[in-house]
């Protein structure tokens, strides 16, 4: 699968970033620092069009009121999700885009099953729904930091494919981002986030003690894209250490997604008797 540049010259291969289902997954084998051609300049020109199109396509999905878009977007802290979603989708209609950030949960939350909070979020017909983190924390901070029996994590990919199966055969399109950094680049973004006055908001120490965990949560991330990314919901490994590539390269994929969908506008309605006075 491919997408074009302007000039109709191939700029990225979407595919090649797919997990195949039951895929085994080695995330230091994967670059990081991936570059795309023709280029950065180029690629940030074309991605104004790429975007322009996001946002038609989006109108179309709004129209037709019958199918929804969920976004997932995981990464290890500094990852980039916020900055994803603030450039691939700041240019779309807000009305017709809902972001929903998982926290800890509340004590109402962990009082139902887990993916029970997550389905009151899935967007509704017409929507764009992103999540920024979802229901993966439930086998990636809570493996790494032990808060639930073993077979009790294990058991939750099964639940995430059965749920994730139940929302496609539903109406939802589901697409999945592991925004992929390396543990050097992670470094770079936490001591700017240290040393900028105006980033340093963002920091926490609990951002340094998770660093500790880094090992440990690459093996969750590697076992949880091998066990859930699916024909029906796969999961894209997109390199994120350069954010230009990053971005293009996730709208890429959703563009190509909708466009799949076949769009259309409703039936418009008989109106040729009336006039405006």
């Amino acid at each position: 699968m491919k997408d074009k540049g302007a000039d109709g010259v191939v700029d990225v291969d979407i595919g090649r970033y797919q997990v195949a289902p039951e895929q085994e997954v080695a995330l230091a084998a994967i670059d990081s620092r991936q570059r795309i051609s023709p280029g950065k300049k180029a690629i940030k020109d074309r991605q104004q069009g790429l975007l322009q199109r996001l946002s038609d396509l989006q109108y179309l999905l709004f129209a037709e009121h019958r199918r929804r878009l969920l976004v997932v977007l995981q990464a290890m802290d500094t990852g980039g999700k916020d900055s994803t979603i603030r450039r691939v989708f700041g240019p779309i209609n807000p009305q017709g885009v809902k972001v929903t950030g998982f926290k800890v949960p509340t004590a109402e939350e962990l009082a139902h099953d887990f993916l029970w909070r997550i389905h009151q979020r899935v967007p509704g017909a017409g929507e764009i729904g992103v999540f920024n983190r979802s229901h993966y924390e439930d086998v990636l901070v809570v493996r790494v930091h032990q808060l639930v029996p073993e077979n009790v994590w294990r058991e939750r990919y099964r639940q995430i494919v059965d749920f994730e199966r139940h929302l496609v055969r539903t109406g939802t399109v589901i697409r999945k981002f592991y925004l992929h950094i390396s543990r050097d680049e992670q470094k770079k973004r936490l001591e700017t986030r240290l040393h900028n006055p105006r980033k340093r908001w963002k920091m926490s120490r609990a951002d340094l003690a998770e660093r500790q965990h880094w090992d440990h949560y690459i093996a969750a991330y590697e076992e949880a894209l091998a066990r859930t990314s699916t024909r029906w919901a796969p999961w894209y490994v997109v390199p994120a250490d350069r954010k230009w590539v990053r971005d293009y390269i996730v709208a890429s994929v959703l563009v190509s997604t909708l466009e799949d969908l076949d769009l259309q506008l409703p039936p418009a309605p008989k109106l040729d008797d009336l006039t405006v006075d």
